[in-house]
């Protein structure tokens, strides 16, 4: 049976293609976690040493923070390009391109001695990185099939956490003993693994064609501008993007093979999950976002306390994430969907009602939000793969990582705004700390918004869910 709009299985086809590659799928995921690692912690480790950057080459705060904005921006939009092209062409030839570019990339910043070398390295890294979570959405969709892709999914996701956990620490690591330039050696690491993708990937490719470059540019362009209007509070991007997406609607109903159909947005079920999966990761961004501001303005806790405090809900994560694969295989998405909520809304609650307590405490109740987050991306992940016909995988998974980095980005320029205003009363009365107001009101809101997602993801999927299994 098909999941609200998914094109239905043909049971044959499916059969010969698990006999083929369940084998090398086993092998695959546990290459991509690693992968993963390496990709998540170059893309957050430069964080640490912006102000060591700056000061190297008498920068303007603005300036320096190009070198994550700009890899940020090209990673997500090569993201979404990169799956569009796996729809077409080998996987492996894409990874290998893609990996060869990420350790070009890094060369180049290894050996910079001017500010433009290091943000051209870091441009070329996110241009070869951008390959990684287009893959991490494909593998496990080709190589697992859906009673099985959960915990595929949770195991990607364990890559994920243990990168965004082991991330800090090495940099500081590294910067303590050599310069922060070394930084750049740990995308080569990915080397390692190519031999194994051109092993275990097959030469499968979708159908032969011409791509749309004109409506790939235009959505591109699309998510730059926006991206760019919500890091810097600009009106002017903001225009451009909203022009530049109406010529790319009126692009892909107007020419016989456009960058991405029409009819993926017409699936009622994919934008529907895609649409609650850009609110979760909005409202889940605080999390990693406004924890560590709390910690620090709050709780005046040194940058490096900041980080182990935030260390233990990431190793969690890391540990979880597997069973909660499991989980969604065993008893559904919807019940993984339900235990992740119920897990993130009660972190949620604590932080707003003890914002002001002791650190540790917040420490023990990240735990409870991280591991929701991430349970509840395994679900949605799951949940729109099987939304999706063959042959638009790679785009409709792209378009979800897309929109993941737009929503993180949305998300950071609201939450700084809603800190820099902050609050005179807390809405919580169990929070007594007025110094903490402004995050307690924030965790509030942002449970009950969760609260309500619930709500609309339980009369869209839930149902259904229960009544096939009542049936079954």
């Amino acid at each position: 049976m098909s999941v609200g709009g998914a094109l239905p299985y043909r049971k044959q086809d499916e059969e010969v293609e698990i006999g083929v590659h369940q084998p090398t799928g086993e092998k695959l995921i546990r290459i991509l976690a690693f992968t993963l690692i390496i990709s998540v912690m170059s893309a957050t480790m430069f964080n640490i040493v912006l102000p060591e950057i700056r000061a190297d080459y008498a920068l303007s705060f603005t300036q320096v923070s190009w070198v994550t904005s700009a890899f940020l921006l090209i990673y997500a939009v090569g993201t979404v390009v990169y799956g569009k092209l796996a729809d077409i062409y080998k996987l492996k030839n894409l990874l290998t391109f893609g990996l060869v570019f990420f350790a070009f990339g890094s060369l180049i910043g290894l050996v910079a001695q001017a500010y433009w070398m290091v943000l051209l390295g870091r441009i070329l890294q996110a241009v070869g990185a951008a390959v990684i979570p287009a893959t991490a959405g494909i593998i496990p969709v080709r190589y697992f099939p859906p009673e099985r892709r959960g915990r595929a999914l949770g195991i990607s996701m364990t890559g994920l956490a243990i990168g965004s956990a082991i991330g800090p620490v090495v940099a500081s690591l590294v910067v303590s003993l050599v310069h922060w330039r070394w930084l750049f050696c740990m995308p080569l690491f990915t080397l390692f693994t190519l031999p194994y993708y051109r092993k275990y990937l097959d030469d499968e490719h979708g159908e032969a064609g011409s791509i749309d470059w004109i409506g790939g540019g235009l959505l591109a362009a699309t998510a730059a501008l926006f991206l760019l209007a919500i890091t810097n509070k600009a009106w002017m991007p903001a225009v451009g993007g909203l022009i530049v997406f109406v010529l790319f609607m009126v692009r892909i109903r107007s020419v016989p093979n456009p960058f991405i159909r029409p009819d993926l947005f017409r699936n009622k079920s994919y934008s529907l999950v895609l649409g609650i999966a850009f609110l979760t990761t909005g409202i889940g961004y605080s999390l990693p976002f406004l924890s560590p501001q709390l910690l620090s303005q709050v709780h005046h806790l040194a940058p490096g306390l900041v980080g182990f405090a935030m260390v233990p809900a990431a190793v969690t994560t890391a540990i979880l994430g597997r069973k909660a694969g499991k989980l969604a295989d065993a008893r559904g998405n919807p019940f993984l969907f339900y235990s992740a909520s119920a897990l993130l809304v009660t972190g949620f609650v604590l932080l707003s009602s003890f914002a002001g307590m002791n650190p540790v405490g917040i420490a023990v109740f990240l735990i409870f939000g991280n591991v929701g987050q991430s349970f509840l991306m395994i679900a949605l992940s799951n949940t729109i793969s099987r939304t999706l016909p063959k042959e638009e995988t790679g785009v409709g998974m792209g378009l979800l990582a897309m929109m993941n980095f737009i929503a993180g980005a949305v998300a950071a320029s609201v939450y700084s705004t809603t800190v820099d205003l902050g609050a005179s009363w807390g809405w919580n009365t169990i929070n007594s700390s007025s110094g903490a107001f402004v995050y307690s009101n924030i965790y509030l809101v942002l449970g009950i918004l969760h609260v309500i997602i619930l709500g609309l993801f339980y009369f869209q999927f839930g149902r259904a869910d229960s009544r096939r299994r009542s049936r079954g």
